[in-house]
């Protein structure tokens, strides 16, 4: 690192020479993983252009509608756009789905009926899914007579064995949480997701394979749906909005599973045909166009921020040199005043309210208090670079985004000498 560089992180930002000089040490480690994500975005990129090339996209398609949104050229000519870059036969992409939690809803909800049952292979749902899957008197899947079953993992892998044995004449899906959620289990990447489903095709062809993409969206060079998922979903704040999508969802799968969610998401019997786009439409193909790089971004300061804590001495999953399918990084704190400690640092390193202090709170389909720490652009965007973690043991963050490799650096660097400074950790050099 030059000292120019050295100096405005030393006098701008109250950072270290011990913690500078680590920084230096892991970026010339992680170079060779580094400039293997070159080759992901570069293959991405390439596809996602095509997709729109393919499509003629036009400057009258980032024109947007208003009311019903009837004949919404720009609206139809994005999710064509989705189908080619997913490999899919039709897309549903809308600023009326408003988080992942919502698209996978639309899915559940939209396909499954009275009688079905939802068989999940990967263990637990996350949080803000248990609610809608089970909970009470919130018309939840069980309140509509739709059963759930799920299969936990067996060493951070699915378990091919109980899977065989819970599937039955009544299992209609089976959801795959792609991203390790709040646990430290292994992300699935896209080779372990095709051998997954081919397993369970093999014992019922006509279940629907359904994949939560979200976090998941261009980290490897195939997507769910071209290994044989029948339908995936995920969030526009995350990777496939470029941190440039104000809000919106996609789903995208076989046609028939996507006109059934959008019945779920409008009325049935109108579905796609209305919608407005509401300067939606612009935003969402802008950051489709740069997603692979932002993706890219985020890849590598997921790598630098795991060599960079491993080295200061923490556990975090996975380790630099792992294969990754997801933007997410968990770090194990130990305990609660690390954790929130963690989260303050890198709420400094934000653009947006540097100056103010994470509290943890009862955030809405949660069962534990949860800290959230992202100066962002677009509220809860978890594609800029943004940390949150359940109060509760093992006391795991799990940090994700950044849209330009250099700030996620620097949130790393001043989460650790935000701990230091408060005197809840010295710092391990190996």
């Amino acid at each position: 690192m030059n000292n120019t560089i050295r100096e405005i992180l030393k006098s701008r930002y109250s950072i270290s020479d011990d913690i500078i000089t680590l920084a230096d040490s892991v970026m010339a480690e992680i170079k060779p993983a580094i400039e293997n994500v070159q080759k992901i975005v570069e293959y991405n990129q390439l596809k996602v252009t095509a997709a729109m090339i393919e499509n003629n996209l036009s400057d009258f398609h980032l024109n947007d509608s208003t009311g019903y949104g009837y004949n919404d050229t720009g609206r139809d000519t994005i999710e064509a756009i989705y189908s080619r870059v997913f490999g899919t036969e039709d897309a549903l992409v809308r600023p009326q789905i408003i988080s992942g939690t919502h698209a996978i809803i639309l899915c559940l909800f939209g396909v499954l009926r009275p009688g079905d049952e939802l068989l999940c292979v990967t263990g637990e749902p996350y949080d803000t899914l248990k609610d809608a899957i089970l909970g009470k008197n919130c018309g939840s899947l069980r309140e509509y007579n739709i059963s759930y079953s799920q299969v936990d993992l067996k060493n951070g892998k699915p378990d091919y064995n109980g899977i065989r044995e819970k599937i039955n004449e009544k299992t209609r899906m089976v959801l795959i949480q792609r991203s390790r959620g709040y646990s430290l289990r292994p992300t699935l990447d896209i080779e372990s997701i095709k051998a997954l489903i081919e397993y369970i095709k093999e014992i019922k062809e006509d279940i629907i394979c359904f994949v939560d993409n979200c976090y998941g969206e261009f980290t490897e060079i195939y997507e769910p749906t071209e290994v044989g998922a029948d339908v995936c979903a995920g969030s526009l704040i995350k990777n496939p909005g470029g941190g440039i999508a104000p809000t919106g969802g996609y789903v995208v799968g076989k046609r028939n599973i996507i006109e059934q969610c959008a019945y779920r998401l409008y009325a049935p019997g109108v579905g796609k045909n209305c919608g407005p786009s509401l300067q939606f439409n612009r935003l969402a193909l802008q950051g489709l166009f740069y997603a692979p790089m932002i993706v890219g971004e985020a890849l590598k300061g997921s790598i630098f921020i795991s060599r960079f804590f491993e080295r200061a001495g923490f556990k975090v999953h996975p380790s630099y040199n792992e294969k990754r399918s997801d933007i997410v990084t968990a770090i194990e704190m130990g305990n609660r005043e690390l954790l929130i400690s963690f989260c303050r640092g890198l709420q400094k390193a934000g653009p947006v309210d540097a100056y103010i202090s994470p509290e943890p709170w009862d955030m809405p389909g949660y069962n534990h208090q949860v800290i959230m720490a992202g100066g962002s652009f677009i509220q809860g965007a978890s594609i800029e670079l943004s940390a949150d973690a359940p109060i509760r043991e093992p006391y795991v963050v799990y940090v994700q985004g950044g849209i330009n490799f250099f700030h996620a650096k620097l949130g790393a660097m001043k989460a650790l000498q935000n701990i230091i400074d408060e005197g809840l950790y010295a710092i391990k050099l190996d």
